[in-house]
């Protein structure tokens, strides 16, 4: 074959939605019309885009599976249908091994975490993924079984070999075996969740492995939310000598189309086994190369944004999709006057708008005139819905009732103020926002049934030194665009307080949150014990206090809410403990009700 074989790929870096097959088959519909009406030769799709991601324990749910390959071969015949058949269509959906004996360690059905290529109205390859990720929020060793075939599709002229996520970012398997197939290019389809500054670990991973296979790389990512976790595209072209192509946009559904020229396939298509043993599985729907044609789509990089603006946009993009995804439009918390909920209110602003957005000032006895004037203020510079329901005579009437004293009587306070969130979500339809932070989740420093109620927390992976962070960044994000920065000053400023008591502050209870996070990082994130920790330069004492509440609050964390993930070991799947748990770092201790 002469000449240079051109390939215009079509990237779509889109949302799908857990369990939604005919809502996520109509994406798939809608983008490919757009893809093929820029004249895209290959058109892809995310990991698991027909079923969304993760499926967790549906996938063991024989009825979703063949749901997901009906659904799929439906989708072929659609797209041929509309006029889209002659365009092959890479899309991720949930399969079953036909091969696979019942044996210790694989899944019962033996799902698949799968994708294939569909084309003429047929599904005419389908390849599952070979490596499969079981740390984090990753379960897939439970779920799966892996894949032992190296696919490559034949279009234009050019051998495209294909992956599924982990397959670039394990070593091994199918980068090294697209080099010794000869293919031009690797395509990886993705579901990769965010986690801060993971971009710059992504496009290293992309140019070495692009370097690896010896072949153009395109790395296409999901974007959106499920649940607690956020998917910021970001997908990625790159040479075959590592030099980036194209680059999308963070945290954006778009098409992301290029041109690309790229070696001529081999005239005998490779077959056989090779690397890891992985057998090629050839398919060829176009042999011969395109005529030459000058390219549209060069390629170009999306601007990266600045970190805080990153996760801050990471937390908009998975409250948005949370409610959205579960049918509620609109969010009521408690507006203290406090950073967190502060922090809190913004983020439901920017996520659903103001007017979706009702927050409630729940003055006690404790509560300081400048707390209820800072929520007021907020309130009066976002536009939000805001009332005031005082729990005073609420809490006298408690108190007249029983006798509580100390502890018991502060978080009395939190309660009645959950018991009022929950009584208008209730009564109007909106979910409770929880303002929790990282922190406040790693010490226990919360009330269970009080400010922790709630049906999402998005601030939850949120240290409170990044509270403060946050919070200063968007104020100054809206200045700079000449609009009213949404949180007070004061709410920024002041020491930090639950007001539970006359003139309480939080270092009442816990170290300086400098000090505190410090080690929270390295004992939650970082999983180093406290002679680690203590060798590090912190104080001993402090040391061995943070570590015993933090130990001793793993039952009230079991019964926060979900919120946004951001970092590499959030609360929840990331970290599993048990509750019951008498292996103590910080030495012997007893556990405390909150």
């Amino acid at each position: 074959m002469g000449g240079v074989p051109q390939l215009r790929l079509a990237l779509n870096q889109i949302d799908s939605t857990v369990g939604d097959l005919e809502g996520n088959a109509a994406s798939v519909l809608r983008w490919t019309r757009r893809s093929v009406e820029q004249g895209a030769h290959l058109v892809a799709f995310p990991e698991m885009m027909l079923t969304g991601y993760p499926v967790e324990d549906l996938a063991l749910r024989g009825s979703f599976v063949e749901a997901s390959r009906a659904a799929l071969s439906t989708l072929a015949g659609r797209l041929a249908q509309e006029g889209l058949g002659g365009v092959p269509v890479v899309v991720g959906y949930l399969d079953r091994a036909e091969d696979v004996r019942a044996s210790l360690g694989s899944p019962a059905g033996a799902p698949l975490n799968a994708a294939a290529v569909l084309h003429g109205g047929e599904v005419v390859l389908t390849f599952a993924k070979h490596h499969l990720p079981n740390y984090g929020v990753f379960d897939e060793f439970r779920y799966f079984v892996p894949g032992q075939t190296l696919p490559v599709v034949r279009v234009h002229g050019v051998d495209v070999a294909l992956a599924i996520c982990e397959d670039l970012w394990q070593n091994g398997g199918r980068v090294p075996a697209a080099r010794t197939a000869g293919a031009g290019l690797l395509l990886s389809v993705n579901a990769s969740p965010y986690e801060r500054e993971k971009h710059d670990t992504r496009l290293d991973l992309v140019r070495r492995r692009a370097r690896e296979a010896g072949c153009t790389t395109a790395y296409l990512a999901m974007a959106g939310g499920q649940d607690e976790l956020v998917f910021d595209g970001d997908s990625i072209v790159v040479g075959r000598d590592g030099e980036t192509i194209a680059r999308a946009p963070q945290f954006e559904e778009t098409c992301l189309v290029l041109d690309l020229d790229l070696p001529a396939a081999a005239a005998e298509p490779p077959s056989g086994v090779v690397d890891d043993g992985l057998a090629v599985q050839h398919v060829t729907l176009g042999a011969d190369p395109l005529e030459a044609y000058e390219p549209e789509f060069t390629g170009s990089e999306a601007p990266r944004m600045e970190d805080d603006e990153e996760i801050y946009t990471a937390l908009v993009t998975g409250l948005r999709a949370y409610a959205s995804k579960n049918g509620f439009s609109s969010v009521v918390l408690g507006l203290s006057g406090g950073i967190d909920s502060a922090l809190t209110a913004a983020i439901a602003c920017d996520a659903l708008g103001p007017s979706n957005v009702h927050a409630v000032s729940m003055p006690s006895r404790y509560s300081s005139e400048h707390s209820k004037d800072d929520a007021a203020e907020m309130a009066r510079r976002t536009g939000l819905n805001y009332r005031t329901v005082a729990i005073g005579s609420m809490f006298d009437t408690f108190m007249d009732s029983m006798e509580l004293t100390g502890v018991a009587e502060e978080n009395l306070q939190s309660r009645l103020r959950g018991v009022v969130l929950m009584g208008i979500s209730n009564q109007e339809g909106h979910i409770v926002l929880a303002p929790g932070n990282k922190s406040e989740l790693a010490c226990g420093y919360s009330t269970l049934y009080g400010d922790s109620v709630g049906a999402y927390g998005p601030i939850k992976d949120v240290y409170k030194t990044n509270v403060f962070r946050l919070a200063k960044w968007r104020n100054r994000a809206a200045s700079e665009r000449g609009e009213t920065p949404p949180i007070p000053e004061n709410s920024i400023s002041k020491p930090p307080s639950a007001e539970l008591r006359p003139d309480q502050v939080d270092t009442d209870s816990l170290p300086d949150y400098d000090v505190l996070d410090g080690i929270l990082k390295l004992y939650v994130d970082g999983d180093v014990g406290r002679q680690g920790i203590v060798e590090r330069g912190y104080d001993p004492e402090v040391v061995t206090r943070v570590l015993r509440m933090t130990d001793a609050a793993e039952y009230k964390r079991r019964q926060y809410p979900p919120g946004t993930k951001i970092s590499g070991k959030g609360f929840g799947k990331d970290r599993r403990l048990p509750i019951t748990n008498h292996w103590r770092e910080s030495g012997p201790g007893d556990g405390t009700a909150g």
